[in-house]
């Protein structure tokens, strides 16, 4: 079993930079991915992007994408911390929601574990 816990949540006039964190404990040896994910008012949970646990490699968040949300985040991993983070920039107010992380266990392509979710509202 993982455990996660996310941090960093709060109020931010647009256009502003907040930085999510997302703690795991427990059976970390068994991550194999780390997403997170975000639920606006009113809308499906949707996945921002992931990185991958021992290789780094991330899906979702990437410059190349410009001015959208993925372009506008950045997804990082500290292994020594067993810590996944996400730097959220030039904050707009349709990026307010609940954000979630999660962990994909052992490969299996499901999001197994979640974090109880962080509370991020942008005013514009």
């Amino acid at each position: 079993q993982v455990q996660l816990v996310e941090s960093g949540g709060g109020l931010v006039q647009a256009g502003g930079s907040l930085r999510l964190s997302c703690a795991a404990s427990g059976r970390t040896l068994s991550i194999y991915r780390m997403g997170w994910f975000r639920q606006a008012p009113g809308k499906e949970r949707e996945l921002v992007c992931f990185i991958r646990w021992t290789t780094g490699y991330t899906y979702g968040c990437n410059a190349a994408y410009g001015d959208s949300e993925r372009g506008r985040f950045t997804i990082s991993i500290d292994n020594a911390k067993n810590t996944v983070y996400l730097q959220m920039n030039s904050l707009k107010p349709e990026d307010t929601a609940v954000y979630y992380c999660a962990a994909d266990l052992n490969s299996r392509g499901n999001w197994e574990s979640w974090g109880q979710g962080t509370q991020v509202t942008v005013s514009s």
